[in-house]
């Protein structure tokens, strides 16, 4: 067996439990190693329903046996299950179980099991909400160890992927297929890592957390030192400009004509844009914006003074909703304000008839301002002078992609990067190479901040209660959970089961509908049209809608399992709601009923300013941190998390700079298995396993 195979050549593994697989995306045996669980539990000895209770803070494990009947109660899509289990002193507790009927049949009175999950007490009364269930011979396995807990789907347990990654390593340790070593040798002994096959089992199968989190370090370091090589070899280097554009008044007409005022911060970027574009070398600069802080006018403003001075300017962003909700506010400024702008918007959806006359219109300058997702980059586009690129959500492209477009205009072009991820300058400065950064921190004066609250499940009632109150008053409401799809992480929500919850418990005239990033790009576009014109009353969605089009009315988010999602991700989120003039809330509920608060969540609930939230995301992570469902929400990274790898991204920066000091190209042959993994880095934008 290769590491490129089938998973199909895995012992054990055959097309009935390949299928289950697949839905996970994993196809191949390393796809299946690469698999990394999301989190690891320190199985504790079982004991008492007291003495459980006094362990400090985590999980921990009840012996008890089966009291009372399980009864099952039901209402709108959900249920409840509950039953009274003792343990050996007679000590009781209550379990419950949310929307997992079917245990009902695995339990009876006298049935002795281990309970693991949070053991609280309230009063006199000992309460387990949501455990896993174990026979007790297979518990006593288990405990003392670090067992992995992988992202899921029906039908593949936490124990079948175990046996299969086992399998799969002892084929490939019998076999000798082992792919050799891809980073470089001075690098491996720099770093004291540990070779790329026993890293691989020490994260499937750790002995302990110190050496778990080094062979975690390494693949995240990998990645990291991949994408600062892209950055720093692909970086635009300072170039003279011999025909600098001038301004004529232009930028500050408009800004006359607005009808409101713009932020400090927003005239600081103005200026330093309007220093770049009228100096001596070409702009290459990012404006890292919070959510909200209105960096699409100053980029419009940018693109004022390029189509002033006779130049095309073109704005590419990641989605064709963020695209076009950028075209139609440019076209209704051009009409209001009588602006030189002729634009055009090119997507994938766009027909083959409105493509041509595009295309047309782009190589002839009929059209000055295009507007757009990746089909700008194809290859019939030409442009007449192409003078600004701007790339909206920048790290959400591959460095080739943006360099495409960078291209079209031979390489002489001025170069606007915008970002609504909060990152601290210092690690910005890291992670946007040679870029000049400018951060927009103000807000505009007219908006109200967010009211947060963090609740969990027993505040349910009330919040769905809130929500019909906001939609009787005439808002709109986002519910957002982390999965697309039933099947996937059962534990987790998803879109498309919560959906069809809601209708059971909100009125018909309530108008529900849901968004994944699995739908067709026509069928998205057409829900989010549906719910900005206020056609829908309640969105359950994915994070799709993190860079979604701009819906004034909508006033509540709810977010499904809170603690799973970074903080920049919840952040991004929030910032879909109090966008109009109404107050806005975010209701942040977590997966169960705990004492203890949640200190990461509770940075959301007091503060609404992203680059605090950055900070103090920063200070609060560390080595403790191993693995998450969802890393930081900034940057396509499959392993990193640049809030808790920040000395690792900060070592990859340096050595990075080395390598290519002594090797500008990676030509030695002894960084060949480097030099092919980034040229495949390069093409896709993110770390390709094999």
């Amino acid at each position: 067996m290769q590491i490129t195979d089938s998973i199909l050549a895995i012992k054990g593994i055959g097309e009935k439990n390949a299928a289950f697989f697949r839905k996970l995306n994993i196809d191949t045996v390393a796809s299946l190693l690469y698999h990394f669980p999301r989190d690891y539990e320190l199985m504790p000895k079982a004991a008492g329903v007291r003495e459980g209770a006094k362990m400090p803070g985590g999980k921990t494990a009840v012996l008890a046996t089966v009291k009372t009947k399980p009864v099952v109660q039901r209402f709108g899509g959900k249920s409840k299950l509950s039953f009274d289990a003792a343990d050996g002193f007679g000590c009781v507790m209550k379990v419950t179980y949310f929307n997992m009927p079917y245990l009902a049949s695995n339990l009876w009175i006298g049935k002795q099991c281990v309970f693991y999950g949070t053991l609280t007490q309230k009063g006199a009364t000992y309460l387990m909400a949501q455990p896993k269930l174990y026979s007790p011979e297979s518990y006593e396995e288990q405990s003392g160890k670090l067992c992995p807990v992988y992202a899921k789907t029906k039908g593949l347990s936490d124990a079948g992927i175990t046996k299969a990654v086992g399998s799969a390593l002892s084929q490939l340790d019998e076999n000798g297929a082992w792919q050799e070593e891809y980073l470089p040798e001075e690098l491996v002994k720099k770093r004291e890592f540990d070779s790329v096959k026993n890293s691989l089992h020490t994260m499937h199968f750790p002995d302990d957390r110190r050496l778990l989190q080094k062979a975690r370090e390494r693949f995240s370091y990998e990645e990291l030192l991949l994408f600062l090589l892209s950055v720093k070899s692909q970086s635009v280097q300072k170039t003279p400009c011999k025909t600098p554009m001038q301004d004529q008044g232009e930028m500050e007409a408009l800004i006359k004509k607005l009808p409101y005022k713009l932020t400090g911060s927003q005239q600081k970027a103005v200026e330093m844009i309007r220093e770049d574009l009228c100096g001596g070398f070409y702009m290459n600069r990012l404006l890292q914006g919070d959510v909200g802080s209105g960096k699409t006018i100053v980029a419009f403003l940018a693109m004022l003074l390029a189509v002033s001075n006779g130049y095309q300017a073109v704005m590419m962003a990641p989605t064709e909703v963020l695209a076009k909700q950028h075209y139609e506010q440019i076209k209704q400024m051009t009409e209001d304000f009588g602006l030189p702008f002729k634009p055009a918007f090119l997507a994938g959806s766009s027909t083959v008839k409105e493509k041509r006359q595009i295309y047309a219109d782009l190589e002839s300058g009929a059209v000055n301002t295009a507007i757009g997702t990746h089909a700008l980059i194809q290859e019939p586009v030409s442009f007449q002078n192409l003078g600004l690129v701007i790339t909206d959500e920048q790290h959400r492209f591959g460095v080739r992609q943006r360099e495409i477009l960078h291209e079209k205009g031979g390489g002489m072009v001025h170069t606007l990067v915008m970002s609504a991820t909060p990152i601290p300058r210092s690690l910005a400065i890291v992670l946007y190479g040679q870029l000049s950064v400018t951060q927009m921190t103000d807000m505009p004066a007219e908006r109200l901040p967010i009211k947060n609250c963090v609740v969990d499940q027993g505040y349910r009632p009330s919040a769905y209660k809130f929500m019909m109150e906001q939609i009787r008053l005439g808002r709109q409401v986002y519910v957002i959970c982390p999965m697309a799809e039933p099947g996937v992480m059962e534990d987790l929500e998803n879109v498309v089961d919560y959906a069809k919850s809601l209708t059971k418990i909100f009125p018909e005239s309530v108008k529900i509908a849901h968004l994944h990033g699995k739908m067709r790009p026509k069928q998205k576009n057409e829900i989010m049209e549906a719910f900005a014109s206020g056609d829908i009353n309640i969105l359950v969605s994915t994070t799709v809608i993190e860079v979604g089009v701009n819906v004034p009315n909508a006033t509540v988010m709810m977010v499904e399992n809170a603690e799973r999602f970074g903080l920049a991700t919840l952040h991004q989120i929030r910032g879909r709601v109090g966008r109009g003039s109404e107050q806005s809330y975010c209701i942040f509920m977590e997966s169960e009923t705990k004492d203890k608060k949640n200190e990461r969540l509770e940075i959301l609930n007091h503060s609404n300013n992203g680059f605090e939230i950055a900070e103090k995301d920063l200070k609060l992570r560390g080595p403790g941190d191993l693995m998450g469902l969802e890393q930081s929400g900034s940057f396509s990274f499959r392993f990193a998390d640049i809030y808790r790898d920040h000395q690792l991204l900060l070592d990859a920066s340096a050595d990075a700079d080395e390598l290519l000091a002594k090797d500008p190209h990676l030509s030695d042959p002894k960084r060949r298995g480097l030099r092919e993994r980034l040229e495949r880095y390069q093409e896709d934008g993110y770390l390709d396993i094999l």
